[in-house]
């Protein structure tokens, strides 16, 4: 589905990506794992056309997208949860789902949604700035499913949230393979990727350092001790 070859990116004069390689198969969820500051999240922005200055291939479903404006990207069928999570605070519930543009048909309706996050379901009309942080990422989650979004990039989705919540976004995730989605997923939380991700991809100074298949983790747990302290 997806290909990245040779991909930098800047902030400014600031060189963060050094040649990223990578590629995520259709129903695929890979993890881009690694230290902060390494340049995962830059490599999602860099996908959906958010920097300005890169250089290299984007391809998806083998279309060049490197060049086109985030808004084309996400109207091929990308959809991008950032780390802040994007929700409109001023908005209700309702109005944060329903904003972004239905792209292509949905694989999951508006009902399947709040089924799969019955917290935001009870709260449709309440104002999205009493949501709680997880409350938010389901909301930011269930947005860009109900646009029809077939990749998915997904950043710390469960940074700072209670396991509970936590739970509930791995159950969701795994409901998104099994519809058929791709996830290309930046996660700290190791254990909660490797309890949902096919392939990790090892970020480094920007650099693609390493891929482990997950079923194969256990084998290669000293270098994952070396590349993410765990």
């Amino acid at each position: 589905m997806l290909a990245v070859r040779d991909l930098h990116a800047w902030y400014g004069e600031q060189h963060v990506l050094h040649g990223v390689n990578f590629e995520v198969s259709t129903g695929e969820i890979v993890t881009l794992i690694g230290r902060n500051g390494a340049g995962r999240s830059t490599v999602l922005k860099s996908i959906m056309g958010l920097l300005h200055r890169r250089t290299g291939s984007i391809t998806l479903e083998g279309r060049e997208v490197l060049g086109l404006p985030s808004r084309t990207v996400a109207r091929l069928g990308v959809g991008y949860v950032p780390e802040d999570r994007g929700i409109y605070t001023t908005l209700t519930v309702e109005e944060n789902l329903f904003l972004p543009p239905e792209v292509r048909k949905p694989e999951f309706s508006v009902r399947q949604i709040l089924e799969m996050f019955p917290n935001i379901r009870e709260r449709l009309a309440s104002g999205a700035s009493k949501l709680s942080g997880g409350e938010q990422q389901m909301l930011a989650i269930g947005r860009v499913l109900r646009t029809g979004a077939r990749l998915l990039l997904l950043d710390e989705p469960t940074e700072g949230l209670a396991p509970v919540i936590v739970e509930q976004i791995g159950r969701a995730v795994t409901l998104l393979k099994q519809a058929g989605l791709t996830v290309i997923l930046v996660e700290q939380n190791f254990n909660f990727a490797a309890a949902v991700a096919d392939r990790h991809y090892v970020i480094e100074q920007g650099h693609v350092v390493d891929m482990i298949p997950n079923a194969e983790r256990d084998q290669h747990a000293a270098k994952l001790q070396k590349y993410l302290g765990i």
